[in-house]
């Protein structure tokens, strides 16, 4: 009869979560390895493996696991994930001080060396061994980088807007406003947004997926032009909507808001439509595509709002386009007629479980974490009463 464990392991949900979390993003294979012995271990759903299992399993030694299983008991979870180092070992005498790992972090938010597109470990390694007494090693900064969440490897576009902006401020705020409204049937919440699409054809026949080997699709490819995916996101419920144009035109837009107002949304007595502030998404575009008293029609049932310029993130259609790009668009489509067929699969398919989109951003959060967008108010009366003393003189 086996003798009954000394130290037994009960996880809980989040403990459970963040083991695998950490097994999905470590490059130590130690922390790899004593993860799974306590996943492998729990007891809390009745299928803890013995010692022995654990090791055959890990492919590491009975004592590994059983010092992780101990550790755990008397020390909790974020010592047994830490391991001890020697006082001679390279990692406790780590050179990086503060001074020299503020240094590194400095060269690596500064702009690449001429001729490089961005700063890579062997680069900073270069540049640092000039600037330092003591040489750090490749890994060293690599470890700087990554404890303060640095990454030049990446980069993502973004709109940057002005500093100091009253007309940016003013225009965000509307717009988180509305976005904060409860959602009222008998006035929905819209929002729109378009991007252009390349739609390209197979030179070759693509060689399907078999065991043992990928999909392989060939290097060349043949254009067939661009098309215009316009792309409609209801906040409060995820539903889309969408359609496909072969241009992008002021009648384009028009015809997809009187959609909008006569199809999708006929028994509201106004739609909340958000945009950003291209040229065509303008009222006067409505008397472009109709007569004036449809277009006046049509005006009555809207109630427009713009996201300022340099903060087309603020607009939740964004979040549309993206979904409808993950899941659909983001391959080699060749003509009009099988991207709308393509685009209606998906739809339908979507709308049929959409997911609400759960917005966190607020006036009250944008007013800390977007200050410097803020005007300087008591600058401004300084100002004032300057110009007044001088006026005065």
């Amino acid at each position: 009869m086996p003798r009954s464990r000394e130290y037994r392991i009960f996880l809980d949900i989040q403990e459970r979560r963040i083991l695998k979390n950490i097994i999905r993003k470590t490059t130590s294979e130690n922390r790899r390895v004593r993860c799974n012995i306590l996943l492998l271990a729990d007891e809390s759903k009745n299928t803890a493996l013995t010692y022995r299992q654990i090791a055959d399993e890990l492919h590491c030694a009975v004592g590994t696991v059983s010092t992780t299983i101990k550790e755990f008991c008397h020390f909790g979870l974020d010592a047994t994930l830490t391991p001890l180092r020697g006082s001679g070992s390279d990692t406790a005498n780590l050179k990086a001080t503060g001074e020299v790992q503020a240094r590194v972090i400095a060269k690596a938010c500064s702009s690449a060396p001429e001729g490089r597109i961005r700063w890579t470990l062997s680069l900073l390694e270069d540049a640092m061994a000039s600037v330092l007494e003591t040489k750090i090693s490749r890994s060293t900064i690599g470890r700087i980088l990554q404890k303060n969440d640095l990454r030049p490897h990446l980069s993502e576009y973004w709109c940057i807007p002005p500093k100091e902006d009253a007309e940016f401020v003013a225009a965000m705020e509307d717009v988180l406003d509305v976005y904060h409204q409860p959602y009222n049937a008998t006035a929905p919440l819209w929002c729109m947004d378009e991007k252009p699409y390349q739609l390209l054809g197979e030179s070759r026949e693509p060689l399907p997926m078999r065991p043992g080997d990928v999909a392989k699709v060939d290097a060349e490819y043949i254009r067939n032009g661009t098309v215009s995916v316009f792309c409609f996101i209801q906040p409060h419920t995820g539903r889309i909507t969408y359609a496909v144009e072969p241009t992008r035109t002021a009648v384009d837009w028009a015809e997809k808001i009187k959609f909008l107002v006569d199809d999708i949304n006929p028994d509201a007595d106004k739609i909340v439509l958000m945009c950003d502030n291209l040229n065509t998404h303008s009222i006067a575009s409505l008397y472009k595509a109709f007569p004036p008293e449809e277009a006046r029609r049509l005006t009555r049932k809207l109630e427009v709002h713009y996201t300022p310029k340099h903060g087309s993130w603020l607009d939740i259609a964004e979040i549309g386009i993206n979904i409808m790009t993950r899941e659909c668009l983001n391959r080699r489509i060749g003509n009009i007629e099988e991207l709308r067929k393509e685009l209606k699969a998906w739809n339908e398919a979507y709308n049929k479980n959409p997911t609400a989109v759960n917005w966190q951003f607020s006036n009250e959060i944008s007013r800390i974490k977007l200050k410097s967008l803020y005007p300087d108010i008591e600058k401004n009366r300084r100002e004032r009463r300057q110009q007044e003393k001088m006026d005065g003189n």
